[in-house]
């Protein structure tokens, strides 16, 4: 079955640096694509970046966009986020997703959340 393992999540100070990875497995890596999301407190879960499969298509939300850097290696069935220049509204619950087209609609499936907090 599909399963997203994330790690990489901790606390860091403001400004400072982390790298996210989601190793992945139980379907074809190669040809999904890929995603992060985050969820802080009382607010709702909001993509943070995404990549494609081949070709590596990236978008960004807005809030990221320049600081944050998503990425994947098909060797390795993994998707990582670096984030730089981390500010406190960056605190959240990370994580990772794919999904499939199916005949019932898209179906997601979510890995269990690191936790990156941005706090001096």
């Amino acid at each position: 079955q599909v399963q997203l393992v994330e790690s990489g999540g901790g606390l860091v100070q403001p400004g400072g640096s982390l790298k996210l990875s989601c190793a992945a497995s139980g379907f074809t890596f190669s040809i999904h694509a890929m995603s992060w999301y985050r969820q802080a407190p009382g607010k709702e879960r909001e993509l943070v970046a995404g990549i494609m499969s081949f070709g590596g298509i990236t978008n960004y939300a807005d809030s990221v966009k320049g600081r944050f850097t998503i990425s994947r290696d098909n060797a390795k069935n993994t998707v990582y986020l670096q984030m730089n220049s981390l500010k406190p509204e960056d605190t959240a619950v990370y994580f990772c997703n794919t999904y499939r087209s199916t005949v019932s609609g898209r179906r997601d499936y979510w890995g269990q959340g690191t936790q990156v907090t941005v706090s001096s």
